[in-house]
């Protein structure tokens, strides 16, 4: 076992870290789990009922879920600003409770409302969601004028606990969520490395098993990239720093993609195609050959070794002889003349290792460690020099706000009204399957519609509502009969449940409703009301709240999966297209223009496109080839957007790096891709009739000629020119799953 010299709780410490980004889950879990269990100790002393105690304990946990925001004053604010809405909700339903038709008609005006407050940011978003959910609450313990008074007690019990647990017992702030995300992003390199290293040893037999465990920390890494790009801006004070380390991890990442290619390259001793990092099954180039086995490959898997344990290594410990040597050896790599006596694709793993070397320091650096340069040899201090000379030039960009649609087109109106429609529904039906549990296919609907935006979305999201929902009445038959007369056990097991289902919601949908549904059955079980019939019951109720939401989405102002998918993979391409033209220009010497924040929306688009196309690739879905395709696009855009971040990074090189020089040939060069991008954004809009992708000579042909006796690529580094070869055969490699026509040009 590779950290085999590292203490076990080290080793369990960063796994924890590495699987929970910022620990982000864990904190939610705990977080929640601590409001409810005070709020619960607190209304047992005051001698709060059964009842009372389930009130406070799902008031504690809404409160504790719905604040969205990254800073502790707004959260506070939205506190309580949350506490009136939550004893208003409770009032109302306490006072409509007798009145069938106008307590059903104010729930599906609060309903519509909830959700068109999403329009007005997390704030309107956490006190809609507070409003709604404490409205559940008080039909679910069966809320009357009466009880009004010990309920809001209870209410407001809840919420006090909820913001000691918040802001004293396990407190979150945005530097400290960053400085986890950062340490999550160094633990998940190290892993991938160690995945890289053991597809480098697979034999035939394990290789496609190594590569995927490689594509799985590609993508986990990059995840990690993405979560921390999303809190630069709250939990760094100085915005040239949040720029810094957006840098450095955005070089990190490219020079790990870098370098898991090579080593693919290195197995089979021919260049690998990038789409085998990125498509799901792809087999491992020329059937996962290993490369040769001499003098250079020893030196390699101890150089990647090394290069993990340096990664691994904390970044306040950055002094000592054999760190200084280990980094001076690797930072070596990046000259010619260091390199070892190899084959062409085993010197380019080196060079690989050489460029990730200097990532590592960078991000080092840029997280805090104090540079220790006592022992730098001369390779290394040009890199140190690099670092610092692209720290001066970085400066902040402003970011433009896009424009969003107006009235029905707004998705939170559309949504609000598909949602009030879909709950309409659920009503209807709910009350004919039980006069009293009609609520739980309202909630159903409800939240199938949270964070969907098509029909498919919000079918597969009922589907695994609802399996999640069979399997949680099946634990609960079992536990409600194992701890049914005992109280305390049995609300130590609710919040167990409701600990892994705040700890598993982002991993999986189903394994969360499981959860929420064996809780939900030991809440049943306290009230005295639990019965098989129940549970049986929250089925139907389950299964009809999602066919409302499905109907309501699919007829009333439907966004159809077809439409939502080409909307969003119109604007990876618009995006794609965005930082291709700009990196080119700027390395044809143009002016420098915000190539960070561009590669990032990219990335961020490309998220956006996954997720959507989650219907069509699902593994039930009956269409075969149509999820292929889905794949095999979403896989393609993936290696075109590693290419358009790589050459952000290296144009971003060119004010520091005298190797890297602008070459005005380039403009003429790219000018295929950017028309092929336009033309197949084009077609996937409908805008563009006629539309053709062009193909022809290599990328490296159309620089032009050259005087005599002066080197074609002189002023072209050869990776320029691979990530554009690349390119422009990932966009055209697009044309046949896109039907889109292709006209071969005359080289």
């Amino acid at each position: 076992m590779r950290a085999a010299g590292r203490p076990v709780r080290a080793q369990v410490r960063d796994r924890i870290a590495a699987s929970d980004p910022g620990l982000l889950r864990l904190a939610a879990g705990l977080r929640t789990v601590g409001a409810i269990a005070l709020a619960v100790a607190v209304l047992a002393v005051l001698g709060s009922d059964v009842t009372h105690l389930v009130a406070g304990a799902m008031a504690a946990m809404v409160a504790t879920f719905a604040i969205r925001e990254k800073q502790r004053g707004q959260q506070a604010v939205t506190l309580a600003l949350g506490l009136p809405v939550a004893l208003a909700s409770m009032t109302l339903a306490a006072l409509l409770h007798r009145h069938v038709v106008a307590g059903d008609l104010f729930f599906v005006a609060l309903i519509f409302c909830a959700v068109y407050g999403r329009r007005f940011g997390d704030r309107g978003t956490a006190l809609g969601l507070i409003g709604f959910q404490i409205y559940f609450v008080s039909l679910f313990v069966g809320a009357t004028v009466s009880d009004l008074p010990e309920l809001c007690a209870a209410v407001a019990v809840a919420f006090a606990c909820s913001a000691l647990v918040r802001f004293a017992v396990v407190p979150e702030t945005p530097a400290g969520v960053l400085e986890r995300l950062r340490e999550a992003f160094r633990l998940r390199l190290a892993q991938l490395l160690s995945a890289q290293l053991d597809l480098l040893d697979a034999g035939p037999r394990e290789a496609d098993r190594a590569l995927e465990r490689v594509r799985d920390g590609t993508a986990r890494l990059h995840e990690t990239a993405l979560l921390i790009q999303g809190r630069l801006a709250e939990g760094t004070a100085d915005e040239a720093v949040a720029r810094l380390v957006q840098r450095r991890v955005a070089d990190a990442e490219i020079a790990a993609e870098r370098l898991g290619l090579s080593l693919l390259a290195a197995r089979g001793a021919e260049r690998a195609d990038t789409l085998a990092l990125h498509l799901p099954g792809a087999p491992v180039p020329t059937g996962g050959r290993h490369p040769v086995r001499d003098e250079a490959t020893v030196t390699l898997r101890r150089d990647l070794e090394a290069l993990r344990l340096l990664v691994l290594r904390p970044v306040a410990a950055d002094a000592g002889t054999a760190l200084s040597h280990v980094r001076n050896r690797l930072l070596g790599y990046r000259d010619d003349e260091n390199l070892p006596v190899a084959a062409p694709v085993v010197q380019d793993v080196f060079r690989r290792i050489g460029e990730a070397a200097r990532a590592v320091l960078g991000l080092r650096i840029a997280l805090g460690s104090a540079p220790d340069e006592s022992d730098d040899s001369p390779a290394t201090a040009r890199s140190r020099e690099e670092l610092d000379a692209e720290e001066a030039v970085l400066d902040a960009g402003e970011e433009e706000s896009p424009q969003e649609p107006a009235g029905l087109r707004r998705p939170t109106t559309r949504a609000a009204v598909q949602v009030a429609v879909g709950s309409a529904l659920a009503i209807v039906g709910g009350e004919l399957l039980s006069r009293d549990r009609w609520y739980w296919a309202v909630l159903t609907c409800w939240i199938v519609f949270l964070n969907t935006a098509s029909t498919g979305e919000i079918l597969v999201k009922g589907y695994r509502r609802l399996l999640g929902t069979v399997l949680g009445v099946l634990a609960g038959i079992v536990l409600a009969g194992a701890v049914g007369g005992h109280t305390w056990t049995a609300f130590a097991l609710v919040l167990v449940f409701v600990f892994l289902m705040f700890y598993f919601a982002p991993l999986s949908y189903t394994l969360m409703s499981f959860f929420v549904t064996a809780a939900l059955g030991l809440l049943y079980t306290l009230l005295h009301t639990y019965s098989l019939s129940v549970l049986v019951l929250r089925i139907g109720e389950t299964a009809l709240g999602a066919a409302c939401g499905v109907i309501a989405a699919a007829f009333v102002l439907p966004v159809q999966t077809d439409r939502r998918t080409n909307e969003l993979l119109a604007t990876v391409l618009e995006r794609l297209g965005d930082v291709t033209r700009n990196a080119v220009e700027q390395l044809s010497g143009g002016p420098p223009v915000d190539l960070l924040d561009q590669a990032r929306d990219l990335d961020q688009a490309l998220a956006d496109l996954r997720a959507a196309t989650q219907p069509l690739t699902h593994p039930v879905t009956p269409l075969r080839a149509r999820r292929e395709t889905a794949r095999y696009v979403v896989a393609l855009l993936e290696t075109c957007a590693y290419h358009a971040r790589s050459l952000a990074a290296t144009a971003e090189l060119l004010p520091t790096h005298p190797a890297i020089a602008a070459d005005p040939r380039l403009r003429r060069a790219a000018a295929r891709i950017a028309h092929n991008i336009e033309a197949v954004a084009a077609h996937v809009t409908g805008d563009g009739a006629g539309a053709e992708i062009e193909t022809g000579p290599s990328i490296a042909s159309l620089l032009g000629p050259t005087a005599p006796g002066v080197p074609r690529y002189g002023r072209v580094t050869d990776r320029v020119l691979r990530h554009l070869q690349r390119l422009d055969e990932g966009v055209a490699g697009l044309a046949r799953p896109l039907d889109v026509p292709v006209k071969a040009l005359e080289g």
